[in-house]
């Protein structure tokens, strides 16, 4: 049996003999919508603080904290403007070390976000570079180059942000800088030695302080070609990808890794690294690379058993050959939870990944009865898979996407660069509901009436206070799968095998002893032979496990 990690103020391995990290379940706090300390309507560090004993008894091993750096917020955070110090609508650096202490006396590590590809366009750099003119070494920092035309008043290539339109904007005197997300985000110039540099002292400057790890925002999109070639339309495949995913990254992160392993304690990193196939994620996390990295083939699969099975097989072949473990997400703060994307029959496909004139997949009511089953099925596979997991906020609550946020509210910055044609991800950022019978549900603190993204009354089914203690709430599925995660030796990493089944039905062994069964089939199906149930989805019809619903047997 492994040693729980909560309580003592002791951190321990689970295995006692890996590092943490390998197979580790850490907990997505989307800090504006988590937990609202001061009653302003948006989560802080205060209102983290104030949450520590409910993750500690979910059962969580970390916490990943979305950007708290000082930000105009016009991408939520993710244009920063100071790598070194706490936003002061989150509280204050010394709030941040009182959380880091905090949370490693509950047992939980603390990872922050951090956002390497680009900054604010009012962080320090990027002010001075403005100021300095073309052709100064400030502006060498990021990636300003000379329009195209006769008068330069097109843009250097046809690059596209991610967030809709020009992937450029002009300044005043002429000159084009680079921003792959909104204007307020100038991409960093990763060819400056320099902004090496800077970013080894930020990772000291927080580790120093105690933070065990960090999770690296769009890490695959760090290296850009120098020519700035245009993008010719080659599919994702293409490994010349002049901006996304290319070979030049790694050795950024080579460096990240030594100075990572400065410090006691395993730290560790993830990688947000949207890669086009399992081989090439595997790159990121080879031997002196970085620790893990996001599995977005698994979030992106549908409710289809084939689909599911080829991308476990894939992803644990591709990390195995490298030494790496798996990490399993489901949702995560830039897609619609999985809770309403299994709700509908259509498969959920990312914007940028659309086609023009594709149907929008999103389209009709969805059903979220089946959605939820589905979603509870989903976290017993997801954390009987081999490695380790993430669990987004809310998620253990069974939340939906919320499709009807009236439009005065949406805030993402998608909303706006499209032309309102695209609402953007705010409908899975609104903040969770704790307790009582109206909004803001607890968000805040006592007699608060607000958050900043507004609530649906429905939620007061689906409250912290409703969940807690009825067996038969998502609440207490999660906190039962995690326990019995830290309890057995057949969970976390290892192997696996899979097991002869009908069609549309998931089944596979662990040693020592256990099975994971998910029933995808329209039609109840046997269970195959077993000592006891550990724990399931839904409940068991006799020796047969009702459609989309999972089980865990001791053999």
């Amino acid at each position: 049996m492994r040693e729980h990690t909560s309580g003592g103020g002791t951190l321990h391995d689970r295995s006692g003999e890996r590092p943490w990290w390998r197979d580790a379940v850490i907990y997505q706090v989307y800090i504006r919508s988590f937990a609202d300390g001061d009653g302003d309507g948006l989560g802080d560090v205060e209102g983290i603080r104030s949450r520590l004993p409910y993750l500690r008894d979910l059962g969580v091993d970390a916490l990943w904290i979305n950007p708290w750096y000082p930000s105009p917020q016009a991408d939520a955070g993710y244009d920063v403007a100071d790598f070194r110090d706490i936003d002061p609508r989150f509280g204050t650096l010394a709030d941040a070390e009182k959380l880091i202490g905090e949370a490693h006396e509950h047992g939980l590590r603390v990872i922050p976000d951090i956002v390497p590809n680009h900054t604010s366009d009012q962080h320090r750099w990027f002010r001075e570079a403005l100021a300095a003119g073309p052709g100064a070494p400030e502006r060498e920092r990021y990636v300003f180059r000379p329009g195209r035309g006769a008068d330069g008043s097109e843009p250097p290539n046809n690059w596209r942000s991610v967030f809709g339109g020009p992937a450029w904007t002009r300044a005043a005197d002429g000159e084009w800088y680079l921003h792959l997300f909104a204007p307020e985000q100038p991409d960093l110039n990763w060819s400056n030695p320099e902004v090496h540099d800077e970013f080894a002292d930020v990772l000291r400057f927080w580790f120093d302080r105690g933070v065990d790890g960090f999770r690296i925002d769009v890490a695959h999109g760090l290296a850009k070609d120098p020519a700035l070639p245009d993008l010719t339309g080659a599919p994702d495949e293409d490994l010349a990808h002049p901006h996304w995913d290319r070979d030049e990254v790694h050795e950024i992160f080579r460096r990240w890794r030594s100075v990572a392993d400065e410090y006691p304690g395993e730290r560790k990193f993830v990688a947000e690294a949207w890669a086009p196939s399992p081989e090439r994620l595997a790159l990121y996390v080879r031997p002196g690379g970085l620790h893990t990295a996001f599995n977005f083939d698994f979030l992106k699969s549908p409710w289809d058993p084939e689909r599911m099975r080829a991308v476990i097989d894939s992803t644990t072949a591709s990390l195995s050959a490298v030494g790496a473990p798996p990490t399993w997400v489901l949702s995560n703060h830039d897609v619609p939870r999985h809770v309403t994307r299994y709700a509908r029959d259509t498969e959920w496909v990312p914007q940028d990944k659309r086609k023009p004139g594709d149907e929008d997949p999103f389209a009709g009511e969805p059903d979220l009865e089946l959605g939820t089953r589905r979603a509870r099925a989903a976290a017993l596979l997801m954390l009987a898979l081999p490695g380790g997991a993430y669990v987004y906020q809310g998620e253990e609550l069974g939340l939906p996407e919320v499709e009807d946020l009236p439009e005065e509210t949406l805030q993402d910055p998608i909303w706006e660069r499209s032309g309102h044609a695209e609402r953007g991800r705010d409908g899975c950022r609104v903040p969770l509901p704790w307790s009582g019978s109206t909004p803001p549900f607890g968000f805040g603190p006592q007699h608060s009436t607000a958050s900043w993204l507004p609530q649906p009354a429905e939620w007061r089914d689906r409250t912290v206070e409703v969940q807690e203690g009825d067996p038969g709430s998502t609440l207490e599925l999660y906190r039962a799968a995690l326990r019995l995660r830290r309890e057995l030796d057949a969970l976390g990493e290892g192997g696996m095998r899979w097991l002869d089944t009908p069609p549309d039905v998931l089944a596979f062994h662990r040693e020592p002893g256990f099975c994971c069964v998910v029933n995808m089939s329209g039609t109840p199906q046997p269970l195959p032979a077993h000592e006891r149930v550990l724990l399931a989805s839904a409940p068991l019809d006799g020796d047969l496990l009702l459609p989309d619903a999972a089980v865990w047997l001791a053999e």
